[in-house]
């Protein structure tokens, strides 16, 4: 599924390299707002290591382990969405988002992983079971499964390094005989 439809100014495309420099000017752009959460950001430091994400997600997708897709709203570049790899056996995978600072508020980002988890996760791929990990601090971030009707399922304490200090994740998981889709 290359492109998902969202709204009449919003969908999903399958990141290729012709993304990389919406993608690449759009962290840019955001380096302060997405730094606030994103341990990556800093490690961006030219066109080639967007390229580089985005070569590394085609691999991802060819191996049938998920696959990323940019946002895009009113044709511009808003953000990313896609899953950290699929573990078969267990039917599950975990799923991360970003959206420019620009963005947020439209309600793009809550479309963008419901049409995400009810065409692929629980589609196309038949998955059990879809999980989101989020900073305990980041609200924005963490209304978004709890808007879907994700269980909150606990918190992981000090389980992610950003950039001079560890965070807390709060975890959220969604089985298929939940979703309304």
């Amino acid at each position: 599924m290359d492109t998902i439809i969202l709204t009449s100014d919003a969908y999903l495309k399958v990141l290729d390299t012709s993304d990389t420099m919406a993608m690449y000017e759009s962290t840019v752009r955001n380096r302060h707002h997405l730094k606030q959460w994103l341990p990556w950001v800093d490690s961006i430091k030219g066109p080639q290591d967007t390229e580089s994400f985005i070569i590394s997600t085609m691999d991802l997708h060819a191996v049938n382990q998920g696959i990323h897709y940019g946002i895009w709203y009113k044709r511009q570049f808003a953000g990313t969405l896609g899953n950290h790899g699929i573990n078969w056996a267990n039917r599950r995978t975990t799923i991360g988002y970003w959206l420019a600072e620009g963005f947020q508020g439209k309600g793009l980002m809550t479309e963008a992983v419901a049409a995400y988890i009810d065409q692929l996760v629980f589609g196309i791929w038949q998955l059990n079971r879809v999980e989101i990990a989020a900073a305990t601090q980041n609200t924005k971030s963490r209304a978004i499964p709890e808007r879907l009707g994700f269980t909150f399922e606990g918190v992981i304490r000090q389980n992610e390094w950003l950039y001079d200090h560890y965070v807390d994740h709060a975890i959220y998981g969604l089985l298929s005989s939940e979703w309304k889709a």
